[in-house]
């Protein structure tokens, strides 16, 4: 059995599997509301809509820039504190035991999107792999997109009225 229902991707399927212009550039600008779930003054974090596992998300600069080398200190340091942070909301929501996380520069190291730099964080938890993807090649992701956006905003806004 390869199926696995799945009727809110739909809308995704309709739209296209690429936009017109960088994600995160639309999203820096205002142009798209893709799942943004913080901003700093130089990064923003993203869901990603490919998730390996729930609560994988993307910490990316607002310069569209295809290596991390090319990024002032400023916006490094930055970019880091938007991981920290976003691993910290993470830890608030979602409770993960582990993290991965890991920058892939151009599509031979694996990078989707090759012209904007970005870092995955992927969280993990002991026995998060089961049955389906050894068996089936399938994953299974247990929370919408649409709840997990709104879990982690909500806690944005508190970490930001207690700090």
């Amino acid at each position: 059995m390869d199926r696995l229902w799945a009727p809110w991707r739909m809308s995704y399927l309709k739209k296209g599997a690429k936009g017109k212009g960088c994600i995160f550039c639309l999203n820096k600008a205002g142009k798209a509301k893709r799942h943004v779930f913080l901003k700093t003054k130089h990064s923003l974090g993203i869901l990603n809509i490919y998730p390996y596992n729930n609560g994988h998300v993307m910490v990316a600069p607002f310069r569209h820039t295809s290596s991390i080398r090319k990024l002032s200190d400023k916006e490094i340091v930055d970019l880091f504190r938007a991981v920290s942070l976003s691993q910290r909301l993470l830890d608030r929501v979602l409770k993960p035991q582990g993290y991965n996380i890991g920058i892939n520069e151009s599509n031979v190291a694996g990078a989707g999107i090759t012209a904007h730099v970005h870092i995955h964080i992927v969280p993990r938890w002991k026995g998060d792999t089961n049955f389906m993807p050894a068996l089936y090649a399938t994953k299974v992701i247990s929370q919408s997109l649409d709840e997990l956006l709104k879990r982690l905003k909500s806690e944005a806004s508190r970490l930001k009225q207690h700090a």
